[in-house]
């Protein structure tokens, strides 16, 4: 595997390395859902939620929509659900 593969998965991972984005992605996998619905359920401020949702856009894991005033997302790397599903599996065992 090329150096330049192993960055791209080095930034996805990073990119899901904090409890607030593992979150979100959770969040997406339901469905698209706009940054405010993000702020109320966290409880953080908006520009936080701007923050992360704008780490896994970068990393290619979710994208944006704009309609009139409000941004929605949604989650396009749909396998990272399957990846947190057998996190959790293996947890459950311990």
């Amino acid at each position: 595997m090329s150096n330049d593969l192993y960055r791209k998965k080095t930034q996805i991972f990073k990119a899901l390395a904090h409890p607030t984005r593992l979150f979100i992605v959770d969040k997406l996998a339901d469905g698209e859902c706009c940054v405010c619905e993000f702020v109320n359920e966290l409880d953080v401020d908006f520009s936080t939620v701007s923050k992360h949702l704008s780490v896994l856009k970068n990393a290619g894991i979710i994208i944006d929509e704009k309609r009139g005033q409000q941004v929605f997302y949604r989650l396009v790397m749909r396998c990272v659900c399957s990846f947190s599903h057998c996190i959790e599996t293996f947890l459950n065992k311990e």
